[in-house]
């Protein structure tokens, strides 16, 4: 359950920390803890609690996965979610959870699903020292802008799949495995933009109310990371619009070729009505017809039934029918 607990002071990496120890670290205003779960316990997150000094409805919120993305606020901590997504070896987007617990001198970070671990975001943080003394709010934006990040590589790979998608769609032939993958990625580009939305409305609210958590030289950061965020909603539901326009026109266009067979087999039944009539008339047997002791009636017959077969296929090849 515990990837990491490991105690920081002006920036610089000091010991890992027993989770019995938390709250006698938390007594140092000078140290932060950042902790990293991977699916706690329920007993282990009561543990927590008492040492951080949690809500109970925040815990009981993070023992659960499947939450919206949201940021609330109890006491001097703040409680976030936000979605984690990455491509599967299938090419589809696989989404997973982090929970937040941000506090003056703590960070825990809870993973829930599929979801990479931030083993070397905490590395690459703590080169920055400078950075790093800011507090676990420069940690935690680390983390954001890694998930955030993460979206942004997923536009730019599905962007390819939809080109590819985009150019089977284009055709008069009716292919319901193309139209189910285009359901589909429609589907997950649908719940990338709704995991990418609610970022920008954290980033904002941690800038403007949480100004003892994220000081002000790092509100840029989060600014940068809301604007990441802002542009991934825009792709999602730019690449959504060409999959449905897409779509649209794959059905039109098989649309207009069943109405051209259509039309051909209603010009061919109509050629064809001619010689079914005046064959169907013979077959009733009667004694008087006026060709039957004529020497060249039957052949007559003949000439003037194709004569009028051939105008109407004339006339109807014109009208583009046949």
């Amino acid at each position: 359950m515990v990837i990491n607990c490991v105690a920081y002071r002006h920036g610089k990496r000091e010991e890992h920390v027993d989770v019995a120890d938390i709250s006698k670290v938390l007594k140092d205003e000078s140290a932060f803890i950042w902790l990293g779960l991977n699916q706690p316990e329920p007993a282990f997150m009561q543990t927590l609690q008492e040492e951080f000094g949690l809500h109970e409805l925040a815990i009981e919120d993070a023992l659960v996965a499947h939450q919206r993305p949201k940021i609330e606020q109890y006491g001097e901590s703040v409680f976030i979610v936000v979605k984690t997504a990455h491509l599967d070896d299938h090419q589809r987007i696989s989404f997973g959870e982090t929970h937040f617990f941000l506090g003056k001198n703590f960070l825990i970070t809870v993973r829930h699903g599929s979801s990479e671990g931030y083993a070397a975001i905490r590395a690459r943080a703590e080169k920055n020292h400078t950075m790093l003394c800011q507090g676990p709010g420069y940690a935690f934006y680390c983390i954001l802008d890694f998930i955030v990040d993460h979206y942004s590589k997923i536009t730019e790979s599905l962007s390819e799949r939809i080109g590819t998608l985009e150019e089977g769609m284009f055709t008069t032939r009716f292919d319901s495995k193309t139209l189910e993958d285009v359901y589909h990625l429609r589907r997950e580009l649908l719940a990338l933009r709704n995991a990418a939305m609610p970022v920008t409305e954290i980033c904002a609210q941690l800038a403007r109310f949480h100004e003892d958590i994220i000081p002000k030289n790092l509100r840029a950061y989060l600014r940068d990371v809301q604007d990441h965020a802002h542009h991934v909603m825009i792709d999602a539901e730019d690449m959504r619009e060409m999959l449905t326009s897409a779509m649209q026109v794959n059905l039109a266009l098989v649309s207009v070729q069943q109405s051209e067979v259509n039309k051909k087999l209603a010009g061919w039944g109509a050629v064809l009505i001619v010689p079914t009539i005046v064959f169907s008339m013979y077959g009733m047997n009667f004694s008087d017809m006026p060709e039957l002791k004529t020497h060249f009636g039957y052949p007559a017959v003949l000439v003037v039934t194709l004569a009028i077969c051939g105008v109407m296929w004339s006339r109807l090849k014109k009208a583009g029918w046949l």
